[in-house]
């Protein structure tokens, strides 16, 4: 099923606070309604929100009245869509590539601008697919006989415009009849492994053993997984990797079980303005996401509520990234540098 698409002037996104429950697409025609659908995550994944992003500035180019400054106008477009997730840089990735696409068609028509960036929004989007593809390709190698693999939150086609960044080497890996099995945490609090890499996996016919987050030690220690292969919301400069909350404690586990510990994410990904993890803002969401699970609370409704969404993995920790350009290993600062140096 498609994450997202566009028609008749529209954005057509899969909600995902509905699965597996619900499959249910949500119309959206305003900027504004875009943004609400990354700040309530019925879109997310950092390539996805990126994706949805480049099209919301679409969708504001078409609210746009006569009566108003274009350029001051799709400044505060691209201000309220820049503003609604902090951590994933795919989005501010998507906007800029948007924003420069304006500034060189500015001095056309409206409608060759509106026409201009549509075009754009689609190529980020159908290039993503594309990217993901040559991830899956480059992660294969890594991936030995009969594998066991374990991946943490949702790193698929929900979380990208398709097929997935860590999902992707999942994908390749089951077409090429090296795969043996998935092992899903849970990951808490949304559950996106449970409800979404669970359900996309399983659409898909590959073998999937959803777990709770607190067993992955305990699996490890058992022998049953290979390898680790997880997405990223930002890739800094020094190899540092900003993922799902709980990503950092995976990557200590499988460090202490000899675990190959891959991270699979896109060029977009990969911000050289960071000098390291510790320069990354860390998204902390409602309390209420943990206090309860859908409406229902399973907390003392006053408890005080920690919720960063992300945390940091060292590169220390990390085998190696898998990329649309090739495996970067360490060291990072150097190998991110060659190979992504001029994007």
């Amino acid at each position: 099923m498609d994450t997202m698409y566009w028609k008749d002037n529209t954005l057509f996104l899969l909600d995902q606070t509905k699965l597996p429950i619900e499959v249910t697409y949500v119309k959206l025609k305003t900027y504004e309604e875009v943004a609400e659908a990354i700040v309530s995550m019925k879109v997310r994944g950092a390539p996805a929100i990126g994706a949805a992003a480049a099209y919301g500035m679409v969708l504001g180019v078409m609210g746009f009245r006569n009566d108003q400054n274009l350029d001051n106008y799709l400044r505060n477009v691209y201000e309220t869509l820049k503003n609604t997730r902090p951590t994933a840089v795919n989005l501010f990735w998507a906007l800029d590539r948007m924003w420069k696409k304006y500034l060189e068609v500015k001095n056309q028509n409206f409608e060759e601008i509106a026409k201009a960036l549509l075009n754009e929004a689609k190529s980020i989007f159908y290039e993503d697919i594309e990217l993901n593809k040559k991830i899956g390709a480059y992660g294969l190698e890594v991936v030995p006989e009969n594998a066991s693999i374990l991946t943490h939150c949702n790193a698929g086609a929900l979380a990208t415009a398709g097929y997935g960044t860590a999902l992707g080497v999942v994908r390749a890996a089951f077409a090429a009849g090296k795969l043996k099995r998935v092992f899903a945490d849970e990951t808490r609090p949304l559950l996106q492994g449970a409800r979404l890499t669970a359900f996309e996996l399983l659409e898909d016919g590959i073998d999937v053993t959803l777990i709770c987050d607190n067993m992955a030690g305990y699996v490890m220690s058992l022998g049953l997984v290979d390898l680790v292969v997880v997405g990223a919301d930002r890739v800094t400069a020094n190899g540092d990797v900003a993922n799902k909350i709980g990503t950092y404690s995976l990557a200590i586990l499988a460090k202490e079980h000899g675990i190959p510990f891959y991270v699979a994410a896109p060029y977009s990904t990969i911000d050289l303005n960071l000098n390291s993890g510790k320069d990354i803002p860390i998204e902390e969401r409602n309390p209420d996401e943990v206090r309860k699970i859908g409406d229902r609370l399973i907390a003392p409704s006053k408890v005080k509520v920690f919720n960063p969404a992300f945390d940091v993995t060292p590169a220390k920790y990390i085998t190696g990234i898998i990329t649309d350009r090739g495996i970067v290993r360490p060291p990072y600062r150097e190998n991110i540098k060659k190979l992504f140096g001029g994007n």
